[in-house]
């Protein structure tokens, strides 16, 4: 992939600016794991599940999707291209996957909105540099991070059979965490 997008912008400044809006628009801080109680806030609080954009790519196909998954477990990632523990992250997920990929739904979104030197494209070619292979949706309203009340990425939650949120975390999770999170659901 080129330094340089088609309009001559480096992507280096566009992932700095890209962050320094995504820091903006989520809070600086990162959150702790804990339960969440989603659906059951004020008017106005987006709820689970959300409907997602799913992209064509490795493990994914275009349409929609439902997060969490209907009557299954669900791990869900909230990351953006930009975020360096984002690609940290993807390491843990992708041994989590392997572990249960076949008896919990994965499902990575990005809020990134496409234009000024970001498309599909570039989503599908970093998920592909980090070995993305599972269901990968695009909400650029930020519907999901705010129905789980993510305020900072990288953003996970677990979700059981029944959509309940049993977890969420701010920051990148160990895989022996994800182990013991995911493990706690089947």
């Amino acid at each position: 992939m080129s330094d340089e997008s088609d309009d001559g912008r480096t992507l280096g400044r566009r992932h700095f600016l890209a962050g320094a809006v995504g820091a903006g628009l989520l809070g600086a801080g990162v959150v702790g794991s804990g339960a969440v109680d989603i659906g059951t806030g004020g008017a106005g609080q987006r709820r689970l599940p959300v409907e997602v954009t799913t992209l064509d790519a490795v493990g994914s196909t275009a349409g929609t999707a439902r997060v969490p998954a209907p009557a299954a477990p669900t791990v869900v990632d909230c990351f953006a291209t930009w975020c360096g523990p984002c690609i940290e992250q993807m390491d843990a997920l992708g041994t989590a996957y392997d572990r249960y990929g076949d008896r919990a739904a994965f499902v990575s979104v990005t809020n990134e909105r496409f234009g000024g030197g970001l498309g599909a494209d570039d989503v599908r070619a970093w998920w592909r540099e980090h070995d993305g292979r599972w269901t990968l949706g695009h909400d650029p309203e930020g519907d999901l991070l705010a129905a789980l009340g993510a305020n900072g990425l990288p953003y996970l939650a677990v979700t059981d059979g029944s959509g309940s949120v049993v977890w969420t975390h701010g920051g990148v999770a160990s895989v022996e965490t994800l182990d013991r999170r995911i493990s706690s659901v089947l």
